[in-house]
């Protein structure tokens, strides 16, 4: 279930609730006890995805290669040597 923010618009008093998706939101602030000034707020979640890219799955056997679904756009470019002529050689 996941936790929500709220914040009542009377008193000013913010508060997290965890409830069901389903559930109805407050309609009295815990605080001043106001009906309708209670509202969602929007926040950031808590949680963040960093790494080069999504693996087929974290579990594989020993023996088995990890495979980075994301490709090559999650690998940093690589620079590759011009190529030289060649220099002309004599007859």
């Amino acid at each position: 279930m996941p936790i929500y923010a709220f914040a009542c618009a009377a008193c000013g008093h913010h508060f997290d609730k965890l409830q069901k998706l389903s559930d109805a939101d407050p309609a009295a602030c815990p605080s001043c006890g106001a009906e309708g000034q209670v509202h969602r707020q929007l926040t950031a979640p808590q949680f963040r995805l960093a790494g080069g890219g999504w693996y087929e799955t974290d579990f594989k056997k020993d023996g088995d290669k990890k495979r980075n679904l994301a490709g090559d756009a999650a690998k940093p470019a690589e620079s590759k040597p011009e190529a030289k002529p060649e220099a002309e050689s004599k007859p």
